[in-house]
């Protein structure tokens, strides 16, 4: 996602997000859950304030709509989810492969359409709120580590 940020920003903005770097160590975190978030926020923010095409349109909402199942477990999986996911997780590999090729799809196309729209400082605003989503799901696993509980 940040790849994404940074490679529709000017160069002025992409100096602009360097002190933003090392905010990004240890945001990686396994499970559904922050990556759907990071994803449905992307998604969100395209889908509000991008300059969509219909095919856009669709693919994104689907996005959308998948990763809102794999945050709250309603809603009917959508796209090619519907046909990846359950021959996945037969073999345990559904997550790592939603995390690692489909999440960052879906949310490099949301930074592409949102980019159509937005300025370096929106863009930039877009990646900080990433930020704190990944923060948020990085102190949640760190404290259910250590003995508390998630919060809700």
């Amino acid at each position: 996602m940040a790849r994404a940020v940074h490679d529709h920003s000017s160069s002025a903005g992409r100096r602009a997000l360097l002190p933003l770097a090392p905010s990004f160590l240890g945001t990686a975190q396994p499970g559904f859950e922050s990556t759907a978030r990071l994803v449905s926020l992307c998604v969100s923010t395209a889908l509000v304030g991008g300059e969509l095409t219909a095919d856009e349109g669709r693919r994104l909402s689907r996005a959308h709509q998948t990763a809102v199942h794999f945050l709250t477990g309603q809603d009917e999986l959508a796209g090619s989810a519907r046909w990846w996911f359950p021959v996945l997780d037969r073999v345990g590999r559904s997550e790592s492969f939603y995390r690692t090729f489909v999440a960052p799809e879906h949310a490099a196309e949301a930074v592409s359409v949102t980019a159509r729209a937005a300025d370096d400082v929106r863009l930039r605003g877009l990646l900080r709120q990433c930020l704190a989503v990944a923060g948020c799901a990085v102190t949640a696993s760190q404290s259910i580590v250590g003995g508390g509980r998630a919060p809700v």
